[in-house]
């Protein structure tokens, strides 16, 4: 029998993103977010969620764009650093050592050390209670020749993309693959 836990943040894992803007003099900024996701397949497009006090809510209504930079298990710790330091004053890339270049697609930071990065631009927001969500259209990936596959794709044991749980407030490391998707199930139909 189920136990009822009320209403929870409790859809897990959730993704770790480092949202990548500009500030007005041009520095790159990056803000570890969680609340994001895939929601869209055509246009290919994403959500993700800040609060209005975060200096990124701030650049992302200004500016429009952003990238979703998605941090590998290794970087837990800048990852983590991004979500606790402001952008308002200090300069985060500097402190973690880490350079950015300037998006293809978007006038947003793609963070040289991070794996892999979708070049996003705002296509609508939603105010949401405490935060407001930002659906991105994906306007182009960036993937660091590192993780890919032999097919060109992005492999996921070499991202080893990083989770986050929120209920327990702990990163968890997604480095397992268990099958093929719209494979597993066949035998089902």
């Amino acid at each position: 029998m189920k136990k009822s836990l009320g209403a929870h943040t409790l859809l897990c894992p959730a993704p770790v993103v480092l949202v990548g803007s500009y500030d007005l003099e041009r520095k790159p900024n990056l803000m570890t977010a969680a609340w994001a996701g895939l929601c869209c397949s055509k246009p290919p497009c994403v959500a993700v969620s800040l609060r209005p006090a975060t200096y990124s809510h701030g650049q992302l209504v200004r500016s429009g764009v952003f990238t979703l930079n998605i941090p590998s298990a290794a970087q837990v710790k800048q990852a983590d650093y991004c979500g606790m330091a402001s952008g308002r004053d200090r300069d985060k890339l500097a402190v973690l050592g880490w350079t950015a270049t300037p998006g293809e697609y978007v006038d947003a930071p793609v963070i040289d050390q991070v794996p892999l990065c979708l070049e996003c631009k705002v296509i609508h927001t939603v105010e949401l209670g405490m935060h407001t969500m930002f659906v991105g259209q994906i306007m182009d990936v960036k993937a660091n020749e590192e993780i890919l596959g032999p097919d060109g794709k992005p492999d996921p044991a070499k991202l080893d993309p990083l989770a986050f749980l929120p209920e327990r407030r702990i990163y968890w490391g997604m480095n397992k693959i268990l099958g093929d998707a719209f494979a597993l199930g066949k035998d089902l139909l």
